[in-house]
């Protein structure tokens, strides 16, 4: 078995264990004040199959709906208290782990790009040049760790029934030679690959444009097999996996907006095939 499956799985146990902890104390909590799946489900708004899912240990409990069933089922901050007790291993990576779980099932995917190309559209030599540009440095087996799992990450473009992709990026970006020229060149003509795969839609925002949706940074939307809508966002210091209906919608008004900014997916081909014809 390989270093970056080891270390996978080995994160993956931790975190499993810990979340089964809290959410089997959500299940005795939640049956000892005579509530069901489905009704407490209902009461937060949240369906009875992420109930579920939290007391399973498959989803993550977040701390604020953690506080609102404490308050609910009167365990004096047990649950909160639970959650803010998780080995820091735990804690840090749920918020990113979660959006990973959620990409691989999403019915629909739609990112928006400014700084460096979506990872569901990164060679291994991009991706490589990306992490090694992290500062302080990541070291060698951090690095090889985290391209296999990006890498890993794109087979779901190439499922049966792959989700519906939708890419915007910031022509800046097209143009920026992370890696340097062979491995940006390389990039490129994958793109122009990616952009004919089925139900993937890739459109460049031109720098011309005197209008930006887009000027607060980078964000992905997903749809959910439970047709819930989420967003995650990323900045210098963190990520947030975003579920509140107001703050998700006002991002998929600026999803809207980028589209229509965009050259089309058409033209956006013409402007790969200029780029590579430049090389």
């Amino acid at each position: 078995m390989s270093t970056t499956t080891r270390s996978r799985r080995s994160r993956s146990h931790r975190n499993a264990s810990a979340m089964k902890m809290v959410g089997a104390l959500l299940a005795l909590y939640r049956e000892a004040a005579g509530h069901t799946q489905r009704s407490l489900g209902e009461i937060f708004v949240v369906g009875e199959q992420q109930i579920a899912s939290i007391e399973q240990g498959r989803r993550p409990l977040k701390p604020d709906l953690a506080q609102q069933l404490d308050e609910l089922l009167e365990t004096k901050g047990a649950l909160s208290t639970a959650l803010s007790r998780m080995p820091e291993v735990d804690l840090v990576p749920l918020w990113a782990e979660e959006f990973l779980d959620r990409e691989q099932e999403a019915l629909v995917i739609s990112s928006y790009e400014n700084q460096v190309l979506p990872g569901l559209l990164q060679t291994e030599a991009y991706a490589e040049a990306v992490f090694r540009s992290r500062v302080p440095v990541y070291d060698e087996n951090r690095v090889a760790q985290l391209v296999a799992a990006r890498i890993e990450r794109q087979v779901i473009l190439h499922r049966k029934e792959p989700p519906i992709t939708s890419f915007v990026v910031w022509e800046p970006v097209l143009r920026a030679p992370i890696g340097g020229e062979g491995v940006w060149e390389e990039q490129l003509q994958h793109l122009r690959e990616c952009s004919e795969l089925p139900g993937l839609m890739l459109q460049a925002l031109p720098l011309g444009r005197a209008t930006h949706a887009g000027l607060n940074g980078p964000f992905v939307l997903l749809e959910t097999p439970e047709h819930q809508r989420l967003a995650y966002t990323e900045n210098q210091r963190g990520s947030q996996l975003i579920a509140d209906p107001d703050e998700v919608a006002i991002l998929a008004q600026k999803c809207a907006m980028l589209r229509s900014q965009a050259l089309t997916p058409e033209d956006t081909r013409d402007l790969l095939d200029r780029l590579l014809g430049e090389q």
